[in-house]
């Protein structure tokens, strides 16, 4: 896994949709529900008429701890779900999550640190498994 300054990151040799299917079964091996997903490239070329390739957004969950951090922040709805991202580009089929703990951390409350950290630990072992291949 790769980070960036912002998001955790993976590359398979898995096919884009066992990418989609096997990202969604780690999300909730990690506790995680997938509220809401977006087809990306559908939505561009309805709007758009933009060919271009997969991609696809999970907005992810985790109850319990979505429960804890707005607890300590009731405004952090704004930052909410987790994304997780899966695209193809140039042949190769990636996974990424949002990094909770560098986003959390411009809220700057410290009650959240290990709601952040916990999230991020999980989401990184989310993407791991989802590019192990």
């Amino acid at each position: 896994m790769v980070g960036t300054k912002y998001a955790l990151t993976g590359t398979t040799t898995l096919p884009f949709p066992d990418t989609v299917a096997r990202a969604r079964e780690e999300l909730s091996a990690e506790g995680f529900g997938v509220l809401c997903e977006i087809d990306v490239q559908a939505t561009l070329k309805a709007k758009l008429d933009l060919e271009g390739e997969s991609y696809v957004i999970l907005g992810a969950c985790n109850p319990s701890l979505a429960h804890r951090a707005l607890e300590a922040e009731p405004d952090l709805g704004v930052l909410l779900p987790c994304n997780v991202v899966v695209y193809e580009r140039h042949g190769a089929t990636h996974a990424s999550a949002v990094d909770a703990e560098r986003m959390l951390s411009i809220v700057e409350n410290d009650d959240l640190l290990p709601v952040a950290v916990d999230v991020r630990e999980r989401l990184a072992r989310v993407v791991d498994r989802t590019c192990a291949a």
